[in-house]
């Protein structure tokens, strides 16, 4: 990866994308348009608990935004922050490709070599 790249990479907001059960999360909110702890616990196989932790994780790399709603938090994706991952995720996989691109260049320069030098 390129240093631009590289710095455009928040290792951070990849953390908490990385995990299944926050990456479902994100997908029932995009869904609902919100939610709180409670009404995700019941559409997943985790605790209100462990809900409330992957929430707070989600609120701190800014991908979700939570208001008050009574006694609970109900939480939004934040679509600005949303929007970023995915330019990330796609300048992180056009430096991919080029370095794929690179790699099979330079393979079959190596094969070509190899039979040029078996005809000889």
């Amino acid at each position: 990866m390129s240093p631009a790249v590289a710095e455009q990479v928040d290792d951070d907001l990849w953390s908490a994308i990385g995990d299944p059960t926050r990456r479902r999360m994100l997908d029932l909110l995009l869904v609902g348009g919100d939610g709180t702890a409670t009404t995700l616990g019941r559409q997943l196989p985790v605790t209100r608990q462990a809900v409330a932790k992957h929430l707070g994780v989600l609120e701190r790399a800014g991908l979700v935004r939570a208001a008050p709603a009574g006694r609970e938090k109900r939480y939004r994706v934040d679509d600005a922050q949303l929007a970023r991952a995915v330019a990330q995720l796609t300048s992180v996989g056009s430096a991919w490709d080029a370095r794929l691109q690179r790699i099979k260049r330079i393979a079959e320069t190596i094969q070509r070599t190899r039979q040029d030098r078996t005809e000889d």
